[in-house]
């Protein structure tokens, strides 16, 4: 029982915040693509760089 008690509150939440979602616009739409591939071009390159230097330390 106390599992239901915790998951009507979390179900409230979820559904109040699917009322207010709305449909981003093409250039919100666009704007978050670019910084969402800029960030994981980042993340992989940097993670590259460190198997890179892992690799010249560790033999």
């Amino acid at each position: 029982m106390k599992i239901l008690t915790s998951i009507k509150p979390f179900y409230m939440k979820c559904k109040r915040v699917w009322l207010v979602l709305k449909k981003p616009s093409k250039q919100e739409f666009e704007k978050i693509t670019k910084v969402s591939g800029v960030g994981i071009l980042l993340l992989g390159a940097l993670g590259f760089l460190v198997s890179i230097i892992m690799k010249l330390f560790v033999k």
